[in-house]
């Protein structure tokens, strides 16, 4: 399988870091049948007692109406989805490839599941977002059975 990469917003909630804000969020989206395929969390403890949700996506009209309800915002930091099959060391493929062009990364959630992987990467900028994205499509192209990458 090629590795995918789009473009896609992650809506985001600043909150209090207490017990159920995460469920308190999450639970109208469930009830409005919001399929989301990332949901991640965290306490930011150098701003206090706040805590971070960032989900993704909201699609279609009444989910994000629902979103904005339960206190979520779209974008904010320009995001690629990456996706295709895993293999070892790829993680460390496309980091490079972004820190040799002199990217830097705001933020990147990614995991593998079996076979397959997920990255969301998020940037500091729109122009480094679309810089990154032909980057990292060449960088987790498979190599060329009988072919060996450059050595740097």
């Amino acid at each position: 399988m090629a590795v995918t990469v789009k473009r896609v917003t992650v809506w985001r909630k600043e909150t209090e870091n207490q017990l159920g804000a995460l469920a308190a969020t999450l639970e109208p989206l469930a009830t409005a049948g919001a399929d989301l395929k990332f949901v991640v969390g965290y306490a930011t403890p150098e701003l206090g007692n706040r805590a971070v949700i960032e989900v993704h996506p909201i699609a279609g009209r009444k989910a994000s109406a629902v979103a904005q309800q339960a206190g979520l915002a779209a974008g904010g930091t320009a995001t690629l989805l990456v996706e295709g099959d895993d293999r070892p060391g790829l993680g460390h493929q496309l980091s490079k490839a972004l820190a040799e062009a002199g990217i830097n990364l705001r933020v990147v959630v990614a995991q593998a599941v079996g076979r397959k992987f997920s990255a969301l990467f998020g940037f500091e900028n729109d122009a480094d977002c679309a810089k990154a994205a032909s980057l990292i499509r060449k960088a987790a192209a498979p190599a060329r059975p009988g072919r060996r990458r450059a050595r740097k």
